[in-house]
């Protein structure tokens, strides 16, 4: 909310309520046709396109993307597989690197898979009360390891940070999740390369 002379005002959130009824102005839905590219098995995901399944979704309270401001919201990444690896956002570096992010897991479990451009790897168990800080330049993407179970978490970054999804839909991530005998497992990314 802001006042008549364009500041913003105070809120609160319960996180307790169901999504649909807290205040949020923005509500963005991925489905697959969204994540091209991002999925190692590509004859899985030509199959799954035709339904063109929702991935996930993102509501947001629109605030100035601005110095100052902490934007955050939920995201909710539902429960799927392409192939053997688990539905995931299509990830992101921040347009400002010198920026960080904070997630809570409110609900679900996954993880929070993170990569830098020097090379540097990490992913994070995302789980009910469980917070994960990005560190500034890290590239960061939320996958979902329940078969059955929404993904739940709440977000918060500066509102100068800005999204570069361009790099990350390029090259991909270095690192995969797949499901192997009953649990997630992180391999490396036969289809990353550097610059492609």
């Amino acid at each position: 909310m802001t006042s008549d002379a364009g500041r913003s005002r105070p809120f609160g959130l319960d996180l307790t309520r169901e999504f649909a009824d807290l205040p949020f102005d923005g509500h963005l839905e991925r489905r697959l046709s969204a994540l091209g590219g991002q999925f190692l098995d590509q004859s899985a995901y030509a199959r799954l396109i035709a339904e063109d399944p929702l991935v996930y979704e993102v509501y947001e309270i629109h605030l100035p993307r601005t110095a100052g401001q902490l934007l955050h919201g939920i995201s909710i990444v539902h429960p799927g597989r392409v192939g053997d690896e688990y539905f995931m956002t299509k990830g992101h570096f921040h347009a400002v690197r010198e920026t960080a992010e904070l997630y809570h897991c409110l609900r679900g479990r996954g993880l929070l898979l993170m990569e830098n451009e020097e090379g540097d790897c990490a992913a994070e168990e995302l789980a009910a009360g469980r917070v994960v800080h990005v560190p500034v330049g890290w590239a960061h993407r939320s996958i979902n390891t329940h078969e059955h179970e929404d993904l739940v978490t709440f977000f918060a970054y500066p509102g100068h940070a800005g999204h570069d999804y361009g790099t990350i839909e390029r090259q991909g991530f270095r690192k995969v999740v797949v499901a192997r005998g009953g649990r997630a497992e992180i391999l490396d990314n036969p289809r990353w390369r550097a610059g492609r």
